[in-house]
């Protein structure tokens, strides 16, 4: 074989294992695709319907996908409601980590924690819903995580608040913080039925000078 012939074979082998690399990652970016549809399947049919009356079929015709097919992503309809919830407990924490990580001082802090609640409130209503509903069709393991995760987020907030209210009683603090989820979470249960973009606009202003006034308070 010449210098020539080898150079030639090994491009080609060099060519088809780059061939493989990248549609190994285009299945990949499309297997991912497929799971995000079908959480976000998942949210809204949960929240409309309640999770004891979706079935697997509903959500892969939701998503696109036979109900079978749902089994690729998820060992069962519990799993998903597990992936759901935890995925955003998770993006909670580390948003809010990231948001007090960022900030100057602790009332940077604080606005910043209180804008990055109400936009995820405002985004994400259905998911909201589906927490409030259906928490308890977690698993139990599920349920401790999600919970694990949730009171990590709250001290991330109560950790600031502290640094404001130098003499308050961090019990006290907790109970800001959750009556502050409370106002946020709830209003956009408020406005779903009316026009949602005029409502988001209105809400979110309101939503974060009264969360701001309340936790500032003496």
């Amino acid at each position: 074989m010449t210098g020539g012939q080898e150079a030639s074979i090994n491009g080609t082998r060099a060519a088809a294992q780059r061939g493989q690399a990248t549609a190994a990652t285009q299945r990949g970016q499309a297997k991912e695709l497929r799971r995000l549809a079908l959480l976000s399947a998942a949210a809204g049919l949960f929240a409309e319907n309640g999770f004891t009356r979706v079935s697997l079929e509903d959500l892969g015709a939701a998503a696109g996908v036979s109900g079978p097919a749902v089994y690729r992503h998820f060992s069962g309809k519990q799993a998903v409601l597990g992936e759901l919830l935890l995925s955003v407990s998770r993006d909670l924490l580390d948003g809010g980590l990231q948001v007090v990580a960022d900030s100057a001082d602790p009332l940077s802090a604080l606005t910043g924690l209180i804008r990055f609640q109400v936009d995820f409130a405002l985004s994400n209503p259905d998911v909201i819903r589906v927490q409030d509903r259906d928490f308890g069709s977690l698993s139990e393991a599920d349920q401790t995580e999600v919970r694990s995760l949730q009171r990590s987020y709250v001290e991330t907030w109560v950790d600031v608040l502290a640094r404001i209210h130098a003499d308050a009683d961090v019990p006290g603090l907790r109970v800001r913080a959750h009556a502050a989820f409370g106002l946020i979470n709830s209003t956009p249960h408020s406005v779903r039925h009316h026009g949602r973009k005029i409502a988001v606009k209105s809400a979110r202003p309101i939503l974060e000078q009264m969360a701001l006034a309340a936790l500032t308070s003496a």
